[in-house]
């Protein structure tokens, strides 16, 4: 694996792929790496000659008191955990590389953005979103390979890149559990020994509310205040907790057939999210 922390020798590597006919696909991440980054990787190597792997912790996507000085950053085991799967480039560039002075611009997807995470993380999306942005602008790559679990930022960066007519294809993974269903997140470390065990009652929730609308209920608000009751008597604080429209993520009515149920809530210190997508048809 070949490791470049500067765009200019990542622009030097994707250079020579495209001259030699490679296609690419590319996985960027935060670091920390655990199996849902491996899902990614190894889907991205199914389908593309190059995998390119970028590693930043982007400060502009962190609000104020949030964790970006104490972000976990294992760089020499995740760059170790790439070269075992076959990543064929690791972009790391430092915030001064992505941002060498204050951007006078800005990339915002209006309405998508300021829902569920984007209303309790002010500004988040718009940082998200411009940082891929930028690294898609950069890496060039065919392919984009994103997990599901974070559905919202799912749904934000395949806004964008449709307004924006950038020309690369975007793939959803899906989320890569613990063996209790708990979703696998970089921040799963934050837990406490004591709140660990707790954690997978967030999927039971999602779970409960989605088997019961797949049996035909259609009073959403009853099934999502219900399973709050129980997480919060549990000791989790409730950011939300709502059965959305699969294509806007706005509430979902009972005429509306690809549902995804989003939640999120803090355990503690630590901020955890999950949602599960499906379909009414065919039920």
């Amino acid at each position: 694996m070949h490791t470049v922390t500067t765009i200019d020798a990542l622009r030097h590597s994707i250079q020579q792929w495209r001259q030699a006919g490679h296609s690419i696909a590319f996985v960027p991440t935060m670091g920390n790496l655990h199996a849902g980054h491996f899902k990614l990787i190894e889907t991205a190597r199914q389908q593309a000659d190059k995998v390119v792997v970028s590693i930043f912790v982007n400060p502009t996507q962190f609000g104020p008191n949030e964790d970006f000085a104490s972000y976990p950053r294992t760089e020499r085991q995740d760059s170790q955990n790439l070269t075992a799967r076959g990543t064929d480039l690791l972009f790391l560039p430092s915030v001064a590389e992505m941002y060498p002075r204050p951007s006078q611009t800005r990339v915002s997807v209006g309405g998508l953005s300021t829902l569920h995470c984007g209303a309790i993380r002010p500004g988040h999306f718009d940082g998200v979103a411009m940082v891929v942005c930028k690294l898609l602008n950069m890496v060039q790559p065919d392919r984009l390979l994103l997990g599901e679990k974070d559905f919202q930022q799912l749904a934000v960066i395949r806004r964008m890149v449709a307004d924006l007519n950038i020309p690369v294809e975007i793939q959803g993974v899906a989320t890569v559990r613990e063996a209790d269903g708990l979703a696998m997140s970089s921040r799963n470390g934050y837990l406490s020994s004591q709140e660990r065990p707790l954690a997978p009652l967030l999927y039971q929730a999602l779970r409960t509310v989605r088997d019961a609308v797949l049996q035909g209920s259609q009073d959403y608000h009853t099934l999502v205040d219900q399973q709050s009751r129980i997480l919060t008597q549990s000791g989790f604080l409730m950011d939300y907790f709502q059965v959305c429209r699969s294509i806007d993520l706005l509430p979902a009515t009972a005429e509306d057939q690809d549902l995804v149920i989003l939640i999120a809530a803090k355990l503690g210190k630590t901020r955890l999210i999950d949602n599960i997508y499906f379909s009414r048809q065919n039920v």
